[in-house]
């Protein structure tokens, strides 16, 4: 069993059983790290959500390191990004079955998403039914104006980096 914990710093630590620090996650994103406010997996913990402060959703494959978690081949990959809501997040749930993911905002507003790909596929509340079918249509609600970053390769910001900035002095400047 690993237990997952969110951080204020952006930052996700998976944890042993007997309290030892497994593996750190940090998220690959174009904007500063923002705190995460919730974390949930699908029932066959095959994929890790993480909600931020910011409104966004972001989906981890978790299912080969949680089989071997001391090889280092087996790694976890981001693969999706996307500007859930225009608030924070207060929860997030995966639905296996129709394999859609429900966020609930700060704000009060619970939207649904599908998973894969994060398209938008309505609100709880709107007059017309969830059409759950159909996610060819990129429709985005009417407060968020990114679509959903696919990932498709391992990103350079999960891993610290130490690098040197020697000082050099240049007399002809």
């Amino acid at each position: 069993p690993i237990l997952a914990s969110a951080h204020e710093n952006g930052c996700i630590c998976l944890w042993s059983i007997q309290g030892t620090l497994v593996k750190e996650l940090l998220p690959f994103s174009n904007y500063p790290s923002v705190p995460l406010t919730a974390l949930c997996t699908d029932t066959s913990t095959k994929m890790l959500l993480a909600g931020s402060k910011e409104g966004h959703i972001m989906c981890w494959s978790i299912a080969s390191f949680l089989e071997d978690p001391q090889n280092s081949k087996n790694q976890i990959k981001e693969e999706l990004c996307w500007r859930a809501l225009s608030t924070e997040v207060v929860d997030l749930f995966h639905e296996d079955e129709k394999n859609v993911v429900v966020t609930a905002s700060i704000d009060g507003s619970v939207r649904h998403w599908h998973a894969m790909n994060g398209c938008y596929l309505g609100y709880f509340g709107q007059p017309r039914k969830f059409e759950l079918s159909d996610i060819s249509r990129l429709i985005l609600p009417c407060d968020v104006n990114n679509f959903p970053t696919i990932i498709k390769e391992e990103s350079k910001h999960m891993e610290k980096k130490k690098f040197e900035y020697p000082l050099m002095l240049d007399r002809d400047k």
